[in-house]
């Protein structure tokens, strides 16, 4: 740690660190949340249709929970400093580009939500350990039900990988 890194962060601060974070992950899945018809309906595969549409239910459960994370803190959600996760967001690993063949488009898609998935179960975790710091019970395990579901998203798309990926 450097010099000018304190070793401890007072409560206010805390605040302050986990209120960037959130927004981050938050506005990262409002935007996601908009643009996941069209992710849908590029892929090929119909279970990783199913995939996605039980991501996309997963996503706005997970708005409202964060919703609710932000009454219980009495905050307001502000993207004012959140474009390095929307820029990921956005990017969507060029899914509209056409693709030679299905499977390129279907893989592209795959890694591209588990990118998501990987950002927000890290996020969450980091979010989780300062609302234990914090005291913020009720955000806590609004938090770790949104880390749960992203595990269990990640755990689906590696499943269907290995149906395009293994021989039977």
């Amino acid at each position: 740690m450097s010099e000018s890194t304190p070793n401890h962060l007072d409560p206010h601060l805390l605040k302050q660190v986990f209120v960037h974070n959130l927004n981050r992950i938050y506005f990262g899945k409002c935007y996601l949340n908009n643009n996941l018809e069209n992710i849908s309906g590029l892929a090929s595969f119909s279970n990783l249709k199913l995939a996605i549409n039980e991501f996309w239910g997963d996503i706005k459960k997970q708005i409202i929970r964060m919703d609710e994370v932000y009454r219980y803190m009495g905050e307001i959600p502000s993207d004012k400093n959140c474009n390095p996760i929307k820029a990921i967001v956005k990017d969507e690993f060029c899914l509209n580009d056409k693709q030679p063949m299905t499977v390129l488009s279907d893989l592209d898609i795959i890694m591209y939500i588990q990118l998501l998935e990987h950002v927000n179960i890290t996020s969450c975790r980091m979010l989780m350990m300062v609302a234990k710091l914090l005291k913020y019970d009720k955000a806590t395990q609004l938090l770790t039900e949104c880390f749960d579901e992203s595990i269990d998203n990640d755990h689906l798309l590696m499943i269907i990988s290995k149906e395009y990926l293994t021989e039977d």
